[in-house]
C-alpha cells in the first residue's frame, strides 16, 4: 500500500508542482496521509455504529435483524453485519474487520480466547440441532438417538450433505460421526456442500438427502417453503446448540469499538436483550427460535447442567483473564 501511495503522490507533485519531490519527503508524506485516514475511519466507525462477525445460521433466521431494529430503537446506535461461518467469523475478528463475534463453537471460541484475538465471553442463547431428511425416511433413523442415527445412515448409504465449511454447524456434525466411530469423507454418499446453512438445506432437499441443521434457519426455510425436509431427530444433549457473544481485543486490534461492544454485550444479557432473543419467531412461527440462556444458567435445570458440560471454559463462560477488565458482566 504505501510503495503505490508514494508513486501517486510522487506523480501528483511532479504534475502539480513541476518538480520532483526527494524519496524521504514522499515516504514521510505517505505516512501521514495513510495514519490521518487510520485515524478518519477508526472515528467513523465508533460513532452510533457496531460491526458484527456472525454466523449464517444465525443470519439466515433473521434474528440479528430483529435484535438490531431493538437495540436501534433503544440506543440508536446501527448494527451492520459480516456473516460467514464460525471459523471465518472468528478469522474477520483476528484481522480487526469487527467489533463483536456472535458464534456457536465452544472449541474455537476457546482457542480465539486463549490466543487473545477476544474476550468478555457471555452465553446468550441455546436450541438445538435436528437431522433432517425425506419425510419417508429411507435409512429409517426417525426418533433415534442421533449418534445410531449417523451409524444407520452410513451402512444404509442414503447421501449426507454436510456443509463442509469449518462452521459451528459442520463442527457438532463431525464430533457426531466421531463419537459414532465412522469417518465419513471420501465416501460416495458424504457430500460437502461448502456454503452456508440455508443452501446446504436447498442441495439436501434436492437430493433427497439428510443434513444436520439448526432449529432457526430450517424453520425460516420450510415456512417459505423453499424445502421440504422432515425433521427426524429434534433434541438431546448430542443436539444442544449454544450461542455466545465475544468483543474483539483491543489489546491486539486499537481501531475496535471496544466499548460499544460491552454495551452491546450488556444488552444482550440484560432482562430486555434476553426477551428480545425469546421474543423471536413467536408472531411468524409460533414459538420462540432462540431460548434465552443467561437466567437458565443461574439454575440446576438438566439443560443448564448440559449447557455447563458442553460450552464453559474452565468451569465458567470466560476464564478472568480474558473478560478484559469487564468483571461486572460476571456477577
Amino acid at each position: 500500500m504505501i510503495v503505490n501511495l508514494i508513486k501517486f503522490i510522487k506523480l501528483m507533485c511532479l504534475r502539480l508542482l513541476g518538480f520532483q519531490v526527494k524519496k524521504s519527503a514522499l515516504v514521510a508524506i505517505s505516512l501521514i496521509v495513510v495514519v490521518s485516514l487510520s485515524v478518519s475511519l477508526g472515528a467513523f466507525r465508533g460513532q452510533n455504529r457496531l460491526i458484527v462477525s456472525t454466523t449464517t445460521s444465525l443470519y439466515d433466521t433473521g434474528l440479528l435483524d430483529f435484535i438490531a431494529e431493538r437495540y436501534f430503537q433503544l440506543y440508536h446506535i446501527k448494527l451492520d453485519f459480516i456473516a460467514a461461518g464460525t471459523g471465518q467469523a472468528l478469522e474477520h475478528a483476528r484481522r480487526g474487520d469487527a467489533d463483536v463475534v456472535l458464534t456457536h463453537s465452544p472449541s474455537l471460541e476457546r482457542q480465539f480466547l486463549t490466543e487473545r484475538v477476544v474476550g468478555v465471553r457471555k452465553i446468550i442463547a441455546y436450541n438445538f440441532f435436528i437431522i433432517v431428511g425425506p419425510g419417508e425416511d429411507p435409512a429409517g433413523i426417525r426418533g433415534l438417538p442421533p449418534v445410531r442415527a449417523l451409524t444407520k445412515i452410513a451402512t444404509s448409504g442414503v447421501t449426507w450433505i454436510s456443509r463442509g465449511d469449518n462452521s459451528g454447524t459442520h463442527l457438532k456434525e463431525k464430533s457426531l460421526w466421531e463419537k459414532a466411530g465412522i469417518q465419513p469423507a471420501g465416501q460416495a454418499w458424504y457430500i460437502e456442500s461448502g456454503t452456508g446453512m440455508g443452501p446446504t438445506l436447498q442441495i439436501a432437499n434436492e437430493k433427497g438427502a439428510y443434513t444436520l441443521t439448526d432449529t432457526g434457519t430450517y424453520l425460516k426455510y420450510q415456512k417459505e417453503g423453499l424445502i421440504n425436509l422432515a425433521p427426524l431427530i429434534e433434541s438431546g444433549e448430542d443436539l444442544l446448540n449454544v450461542y455466545s457473544v465475544m468483543a474483539v481485543n483491543p489489546e491486539e486490534n486499537r481501531q475496535v469499538n471496544f466499548s460499544g461492544a460491552v454495551a452491546f454485550i450488556a444488552f444482550l444479557t440484560s432482562e430486555e436483550g434476553q426477551k428480545t432473543i425469546e421474543d423471536f419467531g413467536k408472531e411468524e412461527f409460533g414459538v420462540s427460535l432462540f431460548n434465552p440462556a443467561v437466567q437458565l444458567l443461574r439454575t440446576d435445570s438438566a439443560v443448564a447442567e448440559w449447557i455447563r458440560d458442553y460450552a464453559f471454559i474452565e468451569n465458567g463462560e470466560c476464564p478472568p483473564e480474558y473478560r478484559l477488565g469487564q468483571e461486572g458482566l460476571y456477577q
